[in-house]
Formats: structure tokens, sequence, C-alpha cells
């Protein structure tokens, strides 16, 4: 079997080619950038092969019929029984316009090329959110009845699946995963997306409460959750399987969690206290959004709201998918799997290792520099009674690790004193004469610190 593979470098596509390597006889053909060459070395080293049967071809997802030369064209046509599309932007967090053109013109321009090639099959990677925010059951064979599309991610994964189904020559299949998740067996995963925004959140409530105290939490609506190495076993099996093309199949966990149930079975994981008495979200549901969105746009609200998101490293648009309404009837994938002995496992049997293997490789605490040159390097800092004793020391010690230190004092000779001391070891201190005990001139510091720094 030969195969072109679009997004092989990604999470999900990596191991799918890995997938693919393991079946006797076959070659692999990957889009790869010129100027991520140097990947490639690290690429075949995880896929075990060599370069004879992992083969890169340069291009580029946003070039018409993918940049790909005449010559690697003319090579690969007639050659290639499946081309398996995975190259997109999988963030909700990403701007509309890099999401419409890699998301939407990326599947356009490897249709194109897979068309030239008088490609096989072309597998899809679509995504449930192709479906938008429907309400009810969404079935597999259902496409056009997707709504509430507002949402960018939302709407370029429907406008792509929408160009496989219009622009496709040949034989076709889509697969919509659900929240893909790290690896099952190992926790592995490259990013943090999906429920990993909240693991902040129960990491902080498990360092503020014991285990044993419960605390109040959101019901929420039921999000799909999939580990990674389901998707690409479904994925590598279903489509090697006869009479399926022009099918859609949903990758998806048949009995999903909501949303206060997926934060108590990552909470337990993490030995952290479980959200005992969970409110139901849409009761919220009754408050006009014009009088929400009116409350959200008072100052003092915004910036609380900006402020909690930031520290809890969550994205702005996270809270609405919180009722997500959709549930995913992926009966026709069921059957496809059928003797495959491939399902999908439950969450509760694997969240112990997702959740250590994020805190150990993708916490973003573990990035932070804890010395005191991390802490306070271009920063400004103050110290008061900076000219002699302990504040003295601290701004030594605050300057030679790089912070933009100041210091203030009553006496003009000795803060002149202390900033010689400081000059002399090569470092530097700002010095402003104040009587922090006297109002009106504590008053007028604080006014000249905010005007010049």
């Amino acid at each position: 079997m030969q195969y072109f593979v679009t997004g092989a470098t990604g999470f999900i596509g990596k191991r799918l080619v890995k997938k693919l390597l393991a079946r006797k006889g076959s070659t692999v053909y990957f889009l790869m950038r010129e100027s991520s060459a140097d990947k490639i070395p690290g690429l075949l080293e995880y896929w075990g092969v060599s370069k004879t049967r992992a083969i890169p071809v340069f291009g580029d997802l946003r070039s018409p019929k993918l940049g790909i030369g005449r010559t690697e064209t003319k090579a690969l046509t007639k050659n290639i029984d499946h081309v398996f599309h995975l190259a997109a932007i999988y963030d909700l967090g990403a701007d509309a316009e890099s999401q419409m053109e890699v998301n939407i013109d990326g599947t356009r321009n490897t249709v194109a090329f897979a068309n030239a090639i008088g490609a096989g099959c072309f597998h899809h990677v679509s995504s449930i959110a192709a479906a938008g925010l429907f309400e009810g059951i969404f079935r597999e064979d259902m496409f056009e009845e997707a709504e509430n599309l507002g949402h960018p991610y939302f709407a370029s994964k429907h406008e792509s699946e929408k160009v496989v189904r219009k622009e496709c020559k040949g034989a076709f299949r889509v697969y919509r995963p659900g929240m893909v998740v790290g690896d099952s067996k190992t926790g592995e995963m490259d990013k943090i997306d999906g429920p990993y925004y909240f693991f902040k959140l129960i990491q902080r409530i498990r360092q503020i409460l014991p285990p044993w105290m419960p605390t109040i939490g959101i019901e929420g609506g039921r999000i799909n959750i999939v580990p990674v190495d389901y998707v690409v076993d479904a994925m590598d099996y279903i489509a090697h399987q006869p009479k399926l093309d022009g099918k859609c199949f949903h990758l998806t966990d048949p009995e999903p969690m909501r949303v206060g149930d997926v934060l108590n079975t990552f909470a337990r994981a993490a030995h952290a206290p479980t959200m005992s008495l969970r409110i139901n979200a849409a009761l919220f549901g009754f408050i006009p959004k014009s009088v929400k969105k009116g409350l959200m746009s008072l100052t003092p609200m915004r910036r609380v709201r900006s402020a909690i998101m930031k520290d809890l490293g969550l994205p702005d648009d996270l809270m609405q998918f919180i009722n997500y309404p959709t549930r995913f009837d992926n009966r026709d994938a069921a059957v496809a799997l059928k003797g495959s002995g491939i399902a999908c496992p439950r969450l509760e049997d694997y969240a112990p290792r997702i959740w250590d293997y994020w805190e150990r490789n993708l916490d973003p605490d573990l990035a932070i520099d804890r010395t005191l040159r991390g802490q306070v390097a271009g920063k400004v800092v103050l110290v008061t009674g900076g000219s002699s004793g302990i504040g003295l020391a601290a701004a030594h010690k605050l300057a030679e690790a790089g912070a933009i230190t100041i210091i203030c004092g009553r006496d003009e000779d000795k803060l002149a004193e202390a900033k010689a001391e400081i000059n002399a070891r090569g470092f530097d201190v700002i010095t402003y004469s104040a009587d922090i005990a006297d109002m009106a001139d504590c008053d007028r510091f604080v006014q000249l610190l905010i005007e010049n720094h």
C-alpha cells in the first residue's frame, strides 16, 4: 500500500503514520515544509523506518495543489492508494483568519492534489466540531443539519468537510473524532487543549483544600473525550475495510460524561477535592444575553474575569462550551469496528495516566524560573528604606538579579552613598527622596512612580 499523509508531524498524524508503516510492504509519503526538514531524522527514528519507506514530499498546505513540484506529482500519479488529510489547526483559541486559511483552503488544496494524481481514497479527519452547537443527537449521516456555527473553529471544520464532500472526485471517507486527549496507556500528549485547560484549576484547589473537603462545581453538558490511541487504531482499521466509501464515522465515546463528572474524574486522579455539590449551568440560561453581555462589559467585571482566566490559563471563549448541547450517535463506526477489538476506553480507567503525564511534562509552572533572577529580571522593584541596612542589602541582590531597582528614603546623602556603593559593583539603582510616613509626600511619590515607571 502507498499512502500520502498531510499533518504527519502532528500529534495524531505522527501516530497514524507509525500505524500505517506497521503494515507489510507499506510506503508513506508525507507533506512537509522545506523549512522543517530538520525534523526528518527524529520522525524516522520515531517511526522506526528508513527514508525509503517514509518519504518527505516538500510543499505547503497553503499553496494550490500543495505547491508540490511537477516531478514529484508525476511520480505519485496513480501510485497512491490512500490520502490521509490531518493537517489542520486544532485550537479553539486560534484567530479566525488562520483557521479559515489552514482548515478550509488547506483542505481544498489537498483535495485538488489528490484529484490531480488520481489517488485511491481520500480520508478526511474532520471533528465533531463540524456539527457546531447542534441541540440534540447528531448522527453520522448528518451534515447540513449542523447549527450554531458562529465560532470560527466550528465554522472552519464544517466548511472543510463540505469541501471534501463537494470537490473530491474519487472515493472519500470522513472521520469525526471527539475531543482528543493523550494516550490511554502512557498519558502522552503534546499540548494543552480541551479538558487540560481545567487541570490548573484542579491543581490550585488541591493546593488550598484537603482531599476530603467537598467543593461546589458545575454540572454542564456532556463533552466527548477520546484518547489518541483509540482514534488512530479506529481510523487505521476503518480505512482498510471495503465498501465504506462516502461514509462518515464518529470516533467518539458512546457514553460521554457531563463536564462536572469529567472534572471530578480528573480531581480523583489528582487526589484533589471533588465537587460534591454541582450547579446546573443551564440554570443561568434564563438571564437574557443582553443582560449578561452588559454585566461582563463593566470594567470591574471584565478585569476580574480576565485576571482569573489568565491566571488559570483558560481561553476567553472556553466558558461558552460548558453547556455543550450535542450528543453523537456512532453506530456506523461501531458496526465498522465490530470484531476488531477496538473500542473507546472509559475515561475513569485512563484519567490517572493523563493527569500524571500533564503534571510531569505539560504543567506551565514547570517552565517558571523560580530563581531570584527568573522572578525579578527586567521588572521594576521598589525598596523602601533602601538606603541602609536590610533595605540596602536587598537592593544589592535585586540589582544584581537584573531588576530595575528603585530605592527611596528621607536622607538624600544616604541615598547617594547607596547608589555609589551599588554602582561600584557594576549595577545600577534609581533613587527617590520621599518620606513615606507623610501622606502628602507619599501621594507625590506614588504619582511620580506612575509617571516615570
